[in-house]
């Protein structure tokens, strides 16, 4: 048998790595990136916008935010099918944080770990100079934990604020108090919790069994080649290579464990599927190691058990399922740019007010007024002057107009502004001795130097009263 190296593949170690590097730069520098005034994403309750894709939207147009949550959700959904936990070996922060503490920290700059290949062993403290190294990552972590915590409420508070206000942070209390808190929640889930929060904690490891079939892929050792370790109760018979060599002269696992003491979940991956699996792929790596010394593929791969367990073809990565997830997601995206190419430049709440209408008289003609308060908001970066008009039935076309405001009014970028308007007809609009009569009318406001692209249009009513009213009043 050849014992020569196969030809050796980058490690997925290596791979994750750059992936983490990838997120984490996105993540600390996509904050400060602002178009037109305008952040990629930024959900400020303090202004009270959104802004998306570099668009700055008003909390009254959040309904664009279901849709970002669904296409999350589902998004997730379908990387679990198509790929197991790839989001939480791959993407998910709480993973990216551990590496960083436990690979980096520990092991590369302070050598509290000696090899990087074994995360089951935990440093020696009773050694002094170990228990001074492991306050010093503390330290490190802290304030890495304190840039993690500042750089999540950039999204909530834009990142030229924040560096303000924290040039006086007792003024404020409620933003400093949550990156507190979060900064001890990092502090105490990296070094103390550790991966038991993927186990034990989040609730996305109890999901995950619903949404495999046996095409997702995921770590899976190949127990045809390498010799089945546990009984269907999941219980270990065979401990050593001596055993499985007994059981089976052609099992190939030389009981090394590489895979079990790399693991950052502590399973053994040979045990079969397990919610503790994170597809982080460190089993694979090592085992990929071992194997290749001996001239022979990894005895755990990145496949599914369609493949590598149950043998019943190749996988197929685009089935019905996957395929169902792509076309609700592209569903989903469609909808959200739509809507948000339906942006409107201003926002317009029309509210009557309490009194109806009120009728003034003077020889032969008889005057009813509908008094509004329109209250509209710039959604714009620059000033506007605005103004609106009435837009009715045909029947009606020409009879309501405009008693105030007698001309435009300045209107700056996010500031409400507030206006009295009155309507009013000098016409018999209809002729009812029974009740008020409601007459729909639409109120076409728009910004007197674009009125083609900065225009909405609301609907209201005018209510004109009984002509038994309107007789007695005129007498």
């Amino acid at each position: 048998m050849s014992t020569k190296p196969l030809d050796k593949k980058t490690p997925w170690r290596y791979n994750r790595y750059v992936a983490y590097a990838v997120i984490t730069a996105v993540a600390l520098i996509l904050p400060w990136i602002v178009v037109d005034g305008n952040h990629f994403f930024l959900l400020s309750f303090d202004k009270l916008k959104l802004e998306l894709a570099f668009v700055s939207f008003d909390m009254q147009e959040m309904y664009l935010m279901p849709f970002l949550l669904m296409i999350m959700f589902l998004g997730i959904f379908g990387i679990t099918v198509f790929g197991g936990r790839m989001f939480c070996g791959w993407m998910c922060p709480q993973t990216i944080f551990r590496v960083i503490y436990r690979d980096l920290i520990e092991t590369k700059l302070l050598g509290l770990r000696k090899r990087i290949t074994n995360k089951q062993k935990e440093p020696d403290y009773s050694i002094p100079g170990n228990k001074l190294k492991r306050v010093v990552a503390i330290l490190i972590w802290t304030f890495l934990a304190f840039v993690a915590a500042s750089d999540l409420m950039w999204f909530f508070v834009p990142p030229e604020d924040f560096l303000l206000y924290l040039q006086n942070p007792a003024e404020h209390t409620i933003l400093f108090g949550t990156v507190f808190f979060i900064v001890l929640f990092l502090v105490y889930d990296i070094i103390f919790l550790k991966e038991d929060y993927c186990v034990y904690v989040c609730p996305y490891s109890r999901i995950q069994s619903v949404l495999y079939d046996e095409d997702t892929i995921m770590a899976i050792y190949d127990p045809h080649r390498g010799g089945k370790i546990y009984n269907e109760d999941k219980d270990k018979v065979l401990t050593n290579q001596k055993e499985i060599l007994a059981a089976n002269e052609n099992n190939e696992c030389t009981s090394c464990e590489s895979c079990v003491t790399i693991c950052p979940t502590h399973i053994d991956i040979r045990n079969g599927l397990q919610l503790e699996c994170i597809n982080c792929l460190e089993c694979v790596d090592a085992c990929t190691k071992v194997m290749g010394k001996l001239g022979k593929p990894s005895l755990v791969k990145w496949s599914s058990d369609r493949e590598t367990v149950h043998l019943n073809g190749k996988t197929r990565y685009m089935r019905p399922k996957i395929i169902g997830y792509l076309s609700i997601i592209l569903i989903l995206i469609g909808i959200t740019i739509w809507m948000g190419g339906k942006k409107e430049h201003m926002l317009l709440n029309i509210n009557k007010e309490t009194r109806l209408y009120s009728i003034k008289h003077s020889d032969d003609n008889i005057r009813v007024k509908n008094a509004y308060t329109f209250l509209l908001q710039n959604t714009l970066d620059e000033e506007h002057r605005y103004y609106f008009d009435v837009i009715t039935a045909p029947e009606y076309e020409g009879k309501i107009k405009i008693s105030r405001p007698t001309k435009a009014f300045l209107a700056k970028p996010d500031i409400k502004k507030k206006t009295v308007v009155v309507l009013y007809t000098d016409d018999l609009l209809v002729k009812n001795t029974q009740d008020d009569t409601i007459i729909p009318i639409t109120i076409r406001a728009y910004a007197i130097d674009d009125k083609v692209n900065i225009v909405v249009d609301r609907e209201a009513t005018f209510t004109f009263p009984r002509h038994d009213i309107l007789i007695k009043d005129a007498k």
